[in-house]
């Protein structure tokens, strides 16, 4: 059964920093698969974060270019989101996903097969 567990959310102030792990579980193996962090704020629509395929290549939305990073470790099945210079505007449920298949990486929420279950993050101005 597939799951992906996310942690590492929580409150910091504006300009702090976390990160956030994954931990997939179950996943149909793949030459060709990636994963993503999405997330969506209340009344706002899911949007895609940031993606990394099984090759590395990565993709950031506008919106976090230079302040967030995201990197896996697929040998331990886990997949990081280090969010820097956080903004009040970050604030929002965050998800992981695995797209599969999944040849480049994607900030398409619909392009994702897999979900977690969300961890929250707050940040105060």
């Amino acid at each position: 059964q597939a799951q992906l567990v996310e942690s590492g959310g929580g409150s910091v102030q504006a300009g702090g920093s976390l990160r956030l792990s994954c931990a997939a579980s179950g996943i149909p193996l793949s030459a060709n698969n990636c994963m993503g962090w999405l997330r969506q704020a209340p009344g706002k629509k899911r949007e895609g974060v940031a993606s990394i395929d099984n090759g590395g290549r990565t993709s950031y939305a506008d919106s976090v270019k230079g302040r967030f990073t995201i990197s896996q470790d697929r040998a331990r099945k886990t997949l990081y989101l280090q969010m820097n210079s956080l903004k009040p505007e970050d604030a929002a449920m965050y998800y992981c996903a695995a797209r599969v298949p999944g040849y480049s990486p994607s900030l398409i929420p619909s392009d994702y097969s897999y979900w977690g279950q969300g961890t929250q993050v707050t940040v105060s101005s």
